[in-house]
């Protein structure tokens, strides 16, 4: 008699131990699932920020561009004129006041287009800085997401299969997608270079 009721124990310890695996598991899973959901949403608005730089950077360059056209047609435009001067010795004096009024003026127009310019390619490059600097928290964002997916994946092979050393490397896993979730809210400049390559 004294068998059948061991192994009756046995049974029920087996199965209150496999309960307590499920259960732990299943805590697990839902953490990591909800601190992915959050990275992907901040992961979201850092892209929808990336785009905002990216497009600023681009009309700035194009407005640094447009000035660079302006400054260049207005130093030929006093060039032209100089030469005109030069050409023409005999000009009246008003005529030769008014053509002299005109190269200062061009003049002045190519030194402000000049600064301009200066300013321009300041914010332009500001932005590209903000960019690059938004990249490194979406590549953070992005490692976390693989890296806490790749946890899932593998909790549930630990919940079919009952092989703890699985849920060791899932947590393994979750724990490096933790690092760079936290990394990413958080302005760490902790960035896997090799990681961000492989997935990008």
């Amino acid at each position: 008699m004294p068998e059948p009721l061991e192994s009756v124990q046995e049974g029920v310890q087996d199965h209150a131990a496999e309960s307590r695996l499920n259960g732990f598991i299943a805590l697990f899973v839902a953490v990591v699932a909800t601190f992915m959901a959050l990275c992907n949403v901040k992961d979201g608005n850092v892209v929808q920020a990336m785009q905002q730089s990216q497009a600023r950077a681009v009309d700035q360059w194009a407005y640094y561009q447009s000035k660079g056209t302006k400054q260049h047609i207005a130093e030929n435009s006093a060039d032209m004129l100089r030469v005109q001067l030069d050409l023409n010795p005999g000009l009246k004096p008003e005529l030769k006041a008014k053509v002299e009024a005109k190269i200062a003026t061009q003049e002045a127009n190519a030194k402000t287009y000049a600064a301009e310019k200066e300013q321009i390619k300041a914010e332009a490059e500001k932005a590209a800085k903000d960019y690059d600097a938004m990249n490194v928290h979406d590549d953070q964002f992005d490692l976390a997401e693989a890296c806490l997916s790749v946890a899932i994946a593998l909790a549930g092979v630990t919940a079919l299969t009952k092989k703890r050393w699985l849920f060791g490397v899932a947590s393994v896993f979750a724990s490096l997608g933790i690092l760079f979730g936290l990394a990413g809210f958080l302005g760490w400049g902790l960035h896997s270079d090799f990681m961000a390559k492989v997935l990008g």
